[in-house]
């Protein structure tokens, strides 16, 4: 960037001089933009996609011939969002990915300042995620949580892989650069006690039994968040679908990532559809008409930006 004096400005006889002034000094004629800088509603450049189980579980299998714990800080598969570009965020503010642990594996613990959360797919006892000294169980349909700087690992003492889905809110943080990663000293935080009560833990076992305390938002449809504690950029919410169930949400600002907890069904997002099962994820983008009917009973999780889009009042729905 160079650094133009006045003269060379009063010299130009003409627009295109003057806009080869401008970008050799480093600056744009805010009048001739190549693309509008404001809009009259929101224009979300990320898809709806799906990602199902029936794929993510062999392929995760085929990694762990050939990817080891000692190599890979995470035995990871990103969901990223199909755009021209994109090879990280399932939605703009967040990522979504599988992930396995297999039988006498430790993943070694490290905290960051993403905030992550799980959601659990197949386990069998004794799968544990290590957060801040503690062995929290991990059991099919459990959400766990691992707020921001949180000491967080997996140790998985029984006879078969553990699965699980991935939340983080990493691409923001990404875009607004206060990232911080610290591996824990000696790779593994040592934790013997099991803490199955946990605030960070909320067993599938309790989510129904709430959810079937909860009235109806809907025919057919029960919601309950998760809570407390809460992410400050996430929100988390169960619903239920009896079968046969329709559920319809309109335009919103927040960005959402949905996995379903089990049962089956179909989801259309604008003009896209996709038929969802069991340990599935798919997105629902910014500013996208959301409509889906369980084809059984289905339980969902709901994973959406909705707290940062309300803190900023950005928050708004059609």
């Amino acid at each position: 960037m160079g650094h133009m004096n006045a003269a060379e400005f009063a010299a130009a006889r003409n627009m295109e001089e003057l806009y080869a002034l401008l970008a050799v000094a480093g600056m744009g004629p805010g009048w001739n933009k190549p693309e509008p800088s404001l809009w009259p509603s929101p224009k979300s450049a990320f898809v709806p996609a799906h990602w199902p189980y029936s794929a993510a579980k062999p392929a995760l299998d085929a990694a762990g011939r050939f990817v080891s714990t000692e190599l890979a800080e995470r035995r990871n598969l990103i969901l990223f969002n199909p755009v021209p570009g994109n090879t990280y965020g399932t939605a703009r503010t967040m990522i979504c990915a599988y992930q396995m642990v297999m039988p006498g594996e430790t993943a070694r613990s490290h905290r960051h300042t993403p905030n992550a959360l799980r959601l659990v797919v197949d386990a069998s006892p004794r799968a544990y995620t290590v957060v801040d000294g503690k062995k929290l169980p991990m059991l099919p349909g459990d959400v766990l949580l691992t707020p921001n700087w949180s000491w967080h690992g997996h140790r998985n003492e029984s006879p078969d892989c553990a699965y699980w889905i991935d939340f983080l809110d990493a691409p923001l943080v990404h875009f607004l650069e206060p990232m911080f990663f610290e591996s824990f000293p000696g790779g593994a935080e040592q934790a013997d006690q099991v803490d199955e009560k946990s605030p960070m833990r909320f067993p599938i076992s309790e989510i129904c039994a709430r959810l079937e305390a909860q009235d109806e938002s809907r025919p057919g449809e029960r919601e309950l968040q998760l809570g407390p504690p809460h992410i400050e950029t996430m929100a988390l919410t169960v619903t239920r679908l009896a079968a046969g169930a329709a559920s319809a949400a309109g335009r919103s600002t927040a960005n959402s990532i949905f996995a379903v907890i089990d049962g089956h069904g179909r989801s259309s997002i604008d003009d896209r559809e996709f038929e969802w099962r069991r340990g599935d994820v798919f997105v629902v983008p910014a500013w996208r008409r959301h409509r889906c009917r369980a084809l059984e009973r289905s339980f969902l999780l709901r994973v959406t930006d909705e707290p940062l889009m309300r803190k900023l009042n950005w928050l708004r729905q059609q």
